[in-house]
């Protein structure tokens, strides 16, 4: 059974008498533990394909799964938890909350879950680890850099060591540089870890770091296919 599945999803924005059709009849299917990017211009559709398979929004049109699950099957409280339990969502803003310390933006999403209190504070501090941010813990969003600040969002994605990681534009705001060091994370993320990364972007050297590149386009799937030449963490060392 595939993680995500879409089929025929259409998405329709209705205002003042008229419509926009976002999406078009878009289908595929991501397996667990895949690095897939998404990958289009402004405009193209992408953040809304991200909203419905990450149950941010519904399709107008269309059947889209969750582990064999579709919007229908859970209450709205359901709903709510898988995000909490199953997805990490990394934006291209951070969303950090501007006066909280690295370890409280991080250990935020526990409060809301059905993880014991006693657990909270190991969870957070591995996870700030693994982005390699231990030794600012006790920092504000003001006292980072851009990367920085990409890290602890990506540490706050983790934290409750969900199925699928989306990322949406995150190095977006970030120098070469940095930019460059979030791709590592992801790909380790991937790698060693086994998150499965469904990543959106529009530049295609960001794109090339994931196994396999959705391209949509005007609304529609454009092309999807396997990554012929794969940028990994080894190409940022040369």
């Amino acid at each position: 059974m595939s993680l995500i599945k879409a089929r025929d999803i259409t998405k329709v924005y209705k205002s003042d008498g008229a419509e926009t059709r976002a999406l078009r009849g878009v289908s595929f299917d991501i397996e667990k533990g895949e690095f897939v990017a998404v990958m289009g211009p402004s405009g193209s559709g992408k953040s809304t394909l991200l909203h419905i398979i990450g149950f941010l929004d519904r399709q107008t049109d269309g059947e889209f799964y969750f582990e064999g699950k579709t919007f229908d099957d859970f209450t709205e409280e359901e709903i709510a938890n898988v995000r909490n339990k199953k997805m990490g969502f990394v934006f291209q803003a951070f969303n950090l909350l501007s006066r909280r310390s690295v370890f409280d933006n991080v250990v935020l999403p526990l409060v809301y879950s059905d993880i014991p209190e006693s657990k909270w504070d190991d969870l957070a501090y591995q996870a700030i680890d693994d982005v390699g941010l231990s030794h600012r813990l006790e920092h504000t969003p003001s006292q980072l850099s851009g990367g920085e600040k990409q890290r602890v969002a990506i540490a706050r994605a983790l934290v409750n060591e969900p199925e699928v990681i989306f990322a949406d534009e995150p190095t977006g705001n970030l120098d070469t540089k940095s930019g460059q060091g979030v791709m590592e994370i992801l790909e380790d993320l991937n790698e060693n870890k086994g998150h499965t990364i469904v990543l959106i972007t529009h530049e295609s050297y960001t794109a090339e770091h994931a196994e396999r590149i959705i391209h949509i386009l005007d609304g529609g799937v454009d092309s999807d296919g396997r990554v012929k030449h794969r940028r990994t963490s080894r190409d940022f060392k040369k």
